[in-house]
């Protein structure tokens, strides 16, 4: 029995020490290659990490920083100044999108040109800039699809405008985001003659925002109703 314990410790040795050899005759055999591979993976992690810190991050800064006068006119619903002549040598929305497109404020100021348009009357423009914009956050997503609501409801198309109002209402719940899209829903609803609907959204509102502005309006519509 011990003789059998030292053979089979002494071929645990043996293919150790093979393994060993194999691994190192594979290095000696491919070590350009092995190094290579390393030093190439080397250079791509530092040229991100330059691209980041010495192109992408001043870029995103920059962009900020052009968008100031656009944002100051689109907060006084100067809305045609702010999408192409905000004053002061700075740019427009629709220049930060042409000039930063990729940037954090590029992304953003296709949100602020979507909703200028539509405020503006433009409401396919509006849509297309609304719809490529990329949000972030928890207020962004919700207020994008809401805005595009608005825009397909402006243009007559009240299908679509259900449906975005839909997923507004349903995206992640809001105390006051979530209330005023269900009664956007509600009062479009019965617009179009559904007053089923129309009372399911009041009821929701009543029952999970009690404390909201549209709760007042929705306990109004259900007393005008019976419910």
């Amino acid at each position: 029995m011990g003789r059998r314990k030292k053979v089979e410790k002494e071929e645990v040795l043996i293919d150790l020490v093979e393994t060993r050899e194999n691994a190192q005759s594979y290095f000696e055999k491919n070590q350009f290659k092995v190094l290579g591979g390393i030093g190439l993976l080397a250079l791509i992690i530092g040229a991100f990490a330059a691209y980041f810190m010495l192109y992408k991050s001043p870029r995103d800064a920059k962009a900020m920083s052009a968008m100031y006068k656009a944002e100051q006119q689109f907060e006084r619903d100067s809305f045609a100044l702010a999408l192409e002549n905000p004053g002061g040598g700075f740019d427009g929305f629709l220049d930060i999108i042409d000039n930063y497109g990729r940037t954090k404020a590029g992304n953003l100021a296709k949100y602020y040109a979507g909703v200028s348009y539509l405020n503006l009357g433009q409401y396919d423009t509006a849509i297309e800039y609304l719809q490529s914009f990329n949000p972030s956050g928890t207020v962004l997503p919700i207020t994008r699809l809401g805005a595009i609501g608005d825009a397909y409801s402006e243009k007559g198309d009240f299908e679509n405008a259900l449906s975005f109002y839909k997923k507004a209402a349903g995206a992640k719940e809001n105390e006051f985001l979530t209330p005023y899209y269900l009664n956007k829903l509600a009062l479009l609803s019965e617009k179009q003659g559904n007053v089923d609907a129309a009372l399911d959204y009041f009821k929701q509102i009543k029952e999970k925002f009690p404390n909201t502005e549209a709760s007042t309006t929705a306990e109004k519509y259900l007393s005008k109703f019976g419910s």
